[in-house]
């Protein structure tokens, strides 16, 4: 499919921008229209690792041949975590090689945000920010999330730790999910996501941050709380009424841990290369992304079904993994491979976990509900617990802020 010489892209996101990159570079007079007054506005600082599991080449390998630099924005490489059991032990899966990377999303310069938008200036993109414009008005639509099926609540602050990634599979401090600690230059973010809607929601922070008080040497002085939301679902098509729905928009990202930056930057590359002509938008989405984002549901359908013990249980089996083979990635990677038992899995996650819905633009989708919480969620918090809430209340007194309350989850 080709287009004229003006291309309308709406959202001025990662997946957006990677397309209007593409795209004027191709000669096109492309112009971004974002709601919000700049790129990143949606974040706060918060650190979001961009995952190296998925496919077999490094992603920014990836992103240098279709002409993205990656030296815009600044980026932390981790071969090795600390991996958190459910019963508080730690191990260490690693790799020789680059297993994830952690960028900052926001507005500062450094940013993965600003890098991109950065590249589109450069490029001749026309970004329009405060700006609303319809679906229906634009070839690519790369807008954010509207619903919730999960969320995360985290705390920025000033440490003299060491650089670290720690993630810990926990059913009480992070129902049905994971928090994570992680540490670059001596700030760091504890973060818990929430896939099961809680209230009083913030007790889960409290009490995550008390836990990693108790195991980490901190020295933690809060600068600022930060939060989101995402919303998973699958479409049944990605091109609709002629337009290109790109990242968390066409519901490409990971419904087990989250992840989303990589299946957004590669969409909007896909987007773009489908309007000059070069690909079929649908046929290559289908082919390289939608087979890991239904592999990913199926772990979540997994996920959902589990507690402590099947965490406890996964945590083990990796690191088995890793002592039989050498590569504590290898584990990840066969996470996302398809196969019988996963193919034979499919129409059971997709008709017990995802509900269909029709959205306002006439899309079709299923989409993962916010689930409801569980009796074991209901618990006191520790005294410590109690304390940091009461520190967090004097931090913002003394111009501590909030980017995310739970009103907004």
């Amino acid at each position: 499919m080709c287009v004229g010489d003006e291309v309308h892209v709406l959202g001025a996101g990662l997946s957006g921008l990677a397309a209007a990159i593409i795209l004027a570079r191709s000669g096109k007079d492309v112009h971004v229209h974002e709601i919000r007054e700049d790129s990143g506005a949606r974040f706060d600082g918060d650190f979001q690792g961009i995952e190296n599991w998925t496919s077999d080449s490094d992603f920014f390998d990836e992103m240098d041949e279709w002409g993205l630099d990656h030296n815009e924005f600044k980026s932390d490489s981790f071969d090795v975590i600390d991996l958190i059991h459910p019963d508080d032990e730690i191990t260490n899966p690693r790799t020789d090689g680059v297993a994830f990377r952690v960028v900052e999303r926001g507005t500062a310069d450094h940013t993965i945000d600003q890098g991109f938008k950065r590249m589109a200036l450069a490029a001749g993109v026309n970004i329009h920010y405060k700006t609303k414009k319809a679906a229906e008005q634009c070839d690519i639509v790369a807008a954010g999330p509207k619903e919730s099926s999960a969320v995360a609540f985290g705390e920025i602050f000033e440490t003299d730790h060491r650089n670290i990634v720690a993630f810990q599979l926990n059913d009480k401090l992070a129902p049905g999910a994971y928090s994570y600690m992680i540490i670059i230059d001596g700030v760091g973010l504890i973060c818990t996501c929430l896939w099961r809607k809680q209230r009083g929601s913030g007790r889960f922070l409290n009490e995550t941050i008390s836990w990693y008080e108790q195991n980490y040497v901190l020295n933690r002085r809060p600068i600022k709380r930060v939060g989101g939301k995402g919303d998973f679902g699958l479409p049944r098509k990605y091109v609709h009424e002629g337009r290109f729905y790109v990242g968390e928009a066409g519901g490409l990202q990971d419904f087990m841990w989250g992840f989303g930056m990589r299946y957004a930057i590669t969409s909007g590359v896909l987007a773009a290369k489908a309007l000059l002509g070069e690909c079929d938008y649908e046929r290559e989405v289908r082919k390289r992304l939608v087979p890991l984002v239904e592999a990913s549901a199926i772990n979540r359908f997994l996920m959902n079904r589990v507690g402590n013990r099947g965490f406890k249980m996964v945590a083990n089996y990796w690191m088995r993994d890793q002592r039989r083979c050498g590569d504590g990635l290898r584990f990840m990677s066969w996470l996302y491979k398809p196969g019988i038992i996963r193919r034979g899995l499919w129409p059971f996650v997709r008709q017990g976990m995802l509900r269909k819905k029709k959205l306002k633009d006439g899309r079709d989708v299923r989409r993962m509900p916010f689930r409801p919480s569980k009796a074991r969620d209901n618990w006191e918090p520790s005294e410590r617990a109690s304390e940091i809430a009461e520190e967090w209340k004097n931090t913002q007194r003394s111009g501590g802020k909030t980017s995310f309350s739970e009103s907004e989850a």
